[in-house]
């Protein structure tokens, strides 16, 4: 796993980490502002409260569906009555809770939660820690949407300067000269349309008649793997034209490089590192 990331928060550094597209904060970084040397028990009596066994009740309830109902009936029942102390080893194995997570690791252990659920446990430390809390974190991911925005709109300009080669080799090899503009044109939207068929499996008509409301085009909507992808292609398909391959030879081709790029880039550490 890559190394985490961070937000500073009242000058205390608060580790965060990504699972499954959500991200999940450290409880024990953030129990550091109300006692440094007891995290685990500061945890420990916010998880204590009645309050909160309700709040993690109605969160797994709603997204976990292996929650069991059962024994958060009895933790429920018993929180608030004196003597009762609940960590978070125990919620998550009784109850098999996905919320909060034990996770040990080089770039941060110790107890993490469900953004949803550490911004209540910021509540809990206090309001001026959960509000810079959720200010920094916020922020993080503000940067992390524009970053990705910003390489998004590279991977794209890349496909359209690549588009100009392609476009060149179909001038060269594929236009006999007494051709008229519209027919000419019908050859380039032909070609651009057989890297479509081969990236996304259908015609831009096609997608555009399965996506009315959409603003941009189909190339518009793509992913940045997909956008990396289409850049080769285009450069790919400028060669074999080059080559004199048929369309129909080529378009084979190409749907064969598509799905072995896609399948690589989807495995690729850093640019998952973007999302």
């Amino acid at each position: 796993m890559a190394k985490n990331k961070t937000i500073n928060v009242e000058s205390f550094e608060i580790v965060l980490y990504s699972q499954n597209k959500e991200d999940f904060i450290s409880l024990t970084d953030m129990a550091r502002f109300k006692n440094n040397e007891t995290t685990g028990l500061v945890i420990s009596h916010w998880l204590s409260t009645r309050y909160t066994v309700e709040f993690m009740g109605l969160w797994e309830q709603i997204n976990n569906p292996d929650f069991n109902i059962t024994e958060f009936s009895n933790i429920k029942n018993e929180s608030g009555s004196n003597g009762f102390v609940l960590s978070a080893k125990q919620w998550i194995e009784k109850t098999k809770a996905i919320g909060i997570i034990s996770k040990p690791g080089r770039y941060g252990s110790g107890t993490f939660a469900h953004k949803d659920i550490a911004f209540e446990f910021g509540s809990w430390i206090s309001p001026k820690f959960k509000y810079y809390l959720i200010r920094e974190y916020q922020r993080l991911k503000e940067d992390e949407n524009d970053r990705l925005k910003l390489d998004w709109n590279l991977q794209r300009t890349l496909a359209k300067v690549n588009y100009h080669i392609h476009t060149n080799a179909i001038k060269e090899k594929l236009i006999p000269a007494e051709l008229t503009k519209q027919q000419i044109s019908f050859v380039y939207a032909n070609e651009a349309d057989m890297l479509n068929v081969a990236l996304f499996g259908k015609t831009a008509i096609q997608w555009r008649n399965e996506n009315q409301s959409a603003d941009g085009n189909i190339r518009d909507m793509a992913t940045i793997e997909q956008l990396v992808v289409l850049s080769n292609m285009e450069s790919i398909n400028a060669v074999l034209i080059h080559q004199s391959l048929q369309q129909s030879e080529r378009l084979v081709q190409l749907n064969r490089i598509a799905i072995t790029q896609m399948k690589s880039l989807l495995g690729n550490k850093n640019l998952k590192k973007l999302k």
